[in-house]
């Protein structure tokens, strides 16, 4: 029988469906204290899951992460996960440093000491083997938690909402999202998070630091998914998603999926002060600020124009310089931004993405075919709600 983990088993660190929870024992007595032969300190610690038993709290504490799945420790440089510092040091040391001097026989990953690529060749002597990879670990519990990434399976859910997770640290971390829980928190500004990574991420804002560089352009971004965004937008011409509905085509799920609910008119952003609803989420900002009063306000120190983000206004700043980088490759025209410069773009192409529903006529610019949908509706006596 497959039993439904909830948070309540989670937090009490429960690895396996059915087995108890891990135990802290903090008041022994001598029955329970394991024997070992190098000393006879008590071992007051005791995980119920694998029976291992441990004097301080601290390793206790890390040993846990074995079951939970959680890993606390990011790489501030390619924001990688691990349960255990040592592991993060490892792994600075073997990606991210300049001198790599060691090379695995086997695998020919780099290392920059012979300690690291000692540590590392156990992998390949391990005998925890996937059998459908043929991916190695170190231990058990670790390929037992890999195995689901080809089962599917799931086994720890989540009790207000259901979502489940292949990890119980996953679970934990969402969690948080319903007990508005936290725990990490910017010493620098009053922002909190409700994992170590987001802030980690979030000092780089005070930092400057961009880790992340381009290599077609050289720009850097402080964020891994920033970098990829710029390249698909920037760098590449591939639109892999199309609409169903007017066959228009994408380069991310995300724009699609923005996109869609012009046909549907769904609008999955609700006011949490009125009846309101909005298919974009920055409409919705929008409606906060000026109904509600609620949110900040960015103001430009030239013009007072207002926006809501500060990208926004960082986009507006341009067009206050002389200079205008993007050139259109047909014409001389000279624009502020690569979003005025794809627009122009359109005057030399045929092609047409807009069209009235109500006389099948075609625009290149969806302003005009919002103007001519105005005169048709009005001549074919349609009543737009």
């Amino acid at each position: 029988m497959v039993l439904s983990w909830n948070l309540q088993h989670i937090l009490c660190y429960a690895f396996y469906a059915g087995e108890s929870s891990v135990e802290v024992k903090t008041k022994a007595d001598s029955n329970d204290i394991t024997e070992h032969s190098h000393d006879d300190k008590p071992r007051p610690y005791l995980c119920t899951v694998c029976d291992k038993r441990f004097t301080q709290k601290g390793h206790f504490n890390d040993h846990k992460r074995i079951h939970s799945g959680e890993k606390p420790f990011v790489c501030t440089v390619c924001d990688k996960r691990f349960a255990w510092r040592m592991g993060l040091n490892e792994h600075k040391l073997a990606t991210h440093s300049a001198v790599i001097s060691y090379s695995c026989t086997q695998c020919h990953k780099g290392f920059s000491s012979q300690h690291y690529l000692k540590i590392h060749m156990n992998i390949h002597s391990s005998k925890y083997n996937c059998t459908e990879c043929g991916k190695n670990f170190s231990s058990s519990q670790m390929l037992t938690v890999h195995s689901r990434c080809h089962s599917g399976e799931k086994p720890f859910e989540c009790s207000v909402c259901s979502k489940r997770f292949t990890q119980a640290g996953n679970l934990v971390s969402h969690s948080r999202i319903h007990s508005g829980e936290k725990p990490y928190k910017c010493h620098m500004c009053d922002k909190a998070f409700i994992e170590s990574g987001a802030l980690n991420t979030h000092m780089r804002v005070h930092t400057g630091d961009k880790p992340y560089k381009c290599s077609l352009c050289n720009k850097s971004f402080s964020r891994s998914g920033n970098l990829q965004s710029h390249k698909r937008h920037v760098h590449s011409n591939r639109r892999p998603y199309h609409c169903p509905y007017c066959g228009n085509l994408f380069k991310t799920e995300v724009e699609l999926k923005c996109h869609v609910r012009i046909h549907t008119g769904a609008k999955p952003y609700s006011c949490r002060h009125c009846s309101e609803c909005f298919g974009r989420l920055d409409r919705l900002k929008r409606h906060l600020m000026k109904s509600h009063n609620e949110g900040t306000w960015f103001t430009c120190e030239i013009c007072e124009k207002t926006f809501i983000s500060p990208s926004d206004l960082r986009r507006h700043s341009v067009r206050h310089s002389a200079v205008k980088p993007y050139v259109c490759s047909e014409c001389p025209k000279r624009f502020y931004t690569n979003s005025d410069l794809k627009s122009h773009h359109r005057v030399h192409s045929e092609y047409k993405q807009f069209c009235c529903f109500l006389c099948d006529k075609s625009f290149k610019y969806k302003g005009s075919v919002v103007q001519h949908f105005k005169r048709c509706s009005v001549v074919r006596g349609f009543v737009c709600n």
